[in-house]
């Protein structure tokens, strides 16, 4: 009998897995079942290219010829109601059962909804999906006002396309500083100065207590009690794993679905990937983390055994005409030193533990990180170089002469 691989959830991870059971097994069948009415698409640029035409081909992580030339199932407008790990079947919507013989979850995430008053408003926005991006485009008029809500990395970005479309725009973030996770204390502030000089209104260490209007939005108030008049609010404020489909089974669930180093969940013919699985107490919600996560659970469910390992987290930002990245652990608190220094013209920061680079920070473009990473990712000690006299472009040239 034909083996079955059920992968449920159209993302990236769910893509890579495919192609990686089709690389190790040419015979069996794959289906892919997902909830979308189009092609799994690069969710980035919901973000990245919200303005753009996101239904055009550019979007799609393969196209349909890439699946119809493996022989990979791509079944749209598909919702699972139920996993049945006991009998190796799911069952959809509509009533019909899909036995497996193994099966990948990749249900994602959702955005962490806003726990304020005001949130289920008219024009409260999340973006996630596609129909996230066509209604908040389709709700906008000229001249509207909107209050973006959370300054990581996708409420910068969504800042960045609402103001380059003409819109106003004003960021609220609770931290202290933008994109927090990512940058330092001196690139956030750089990066504050430069959304006020474009003309983006910037709120820090500040809560949002409510969101007013009767129907439609009219404005927020602050935590301090403030208010400023608003159309639209589009929040993000972190992500909540897709964990509710496998409740009641004998699949282990905390803050995601849990699994080991070859991305199995507590039942053997059961994987997980991407921003629903959790494995070492993380639950990553990384891009190039949900690829490789697809790729390892693939392989091992067709048999090749391979151990996750996890991948370096590198932010390639583009916006309000700054290039910078951030790759690896850019904590101050679990790092031994900061070598701070400028390359190319360009603010740059090494971050050190045990004689190794750990993370790193530069105004450069995404050519210039590419050895920051090999650093990070190979673990190249540093034994022998002058961190407290030697400046970075000498330290980096020396790096990348040790590098494979």
């Amino acid at each position: 009998m034909t083996k079955h691989y059920v992968i449920v959830g159209g993302g990236v991870a769910a893509v890579h897995a495919a192609k990686a059971i089709r690389d190790q097994d040419a015979e069996s069948e794959i289906s892919i079942l997902g909830e979308e009415d189009q092609l799994p698409y690069n969710r980035i640029k919901l973000t990245k290219g919200l303005f753009t035409d996101l239904h055009s081909e550019k979007v799609l992580i393969k196209k349909e010829k890439w699946y119809r030339d493996n022989r990979i199932s791509v079944k749209t407008s598909t919702r699972i109601s139920s996993v049945h790990p006991d009998r190796q079947l799911v069952e959809t919507e509509d009533g019909q059962s899909v036995s497996y013989h193994k099966l990948l979850l990749c249900m994602g995430a959702r955005n962490r909804a806003l726990p304020i008053e005001g949130a289920d408003l008219n024009n409260v926005h999340t973006l996630r999906d596609m129909n996230d991006a066509d209604r908040l485009k389709d709700s906008l008029q000229d001249g509207s006002r909107v209050a973006v809500i959370g300054g990581g990395v996708q409420g910068i970005e969504t800042a960045w396309a609402l103001h380059e479309a003409g819109y106003q725009v004003t960021v609220i973030e609770a931290f202290h500083r933008l994109m927090g996770r990512q940058l330092d204390e001196k690139s956030s502030q750089l990066l504050k100065d430069t959304l006020e000089r474009s003309g983006v209104k910037v709120i820090l260490q500040s809560g949002v207590a409510s969101i007013t209007g009767s129907e439609f939005v009219t404005g927020i108030t602050m935590d301090d009690q403030s208010y400023f008049s608003c159309d639209h609010v589009v929040y993000s404020i972190g992500i909540v794993p897709n964990t509710a489909l496998v409740n009641g089974s004998n699949i282990l669930v905390r803050q995601g679905i849990l699994v080991n180093e070859q991305m199995q969940t507590s039942d053997p013919h059961v994987y997980a990937a991407g921003d629903v699985a959790e494995i070492n107490g993380h639950v990553e919600g990384l891009w190039g983390g949900a690829i490789e996560q697809g790729r390892i659970a693939g392989n091992n469910m067709a048999a090749n055994l391979t151990v996750y390992r996890r991948a370096v987290p590198v932010t390639l930002f583009n916006a309000f005409g700054l290039s910078l990245f951030s790759i690896g652990n850019v904590d101050e608190r679990q790092c031994d030193m900061i070598v701070c220094g400028e390359e190319n013209g360009a603010h740059t920061l090494i971050y050190v533990k045990d004689n190794t680079i750990t993370g790193a920070i530069s105004w450069q473009g995404a050519a210039a990180s590419l050895v920051y990473k090999a650093a990070v990712e190979q673990g190249i000690t540093l034994t022998g170089i002058d961190l407290n006299g030697s400046n970075i472009v000498e330290i980096m040239a020396e790096v990348q002469t040790r590098l494979n």
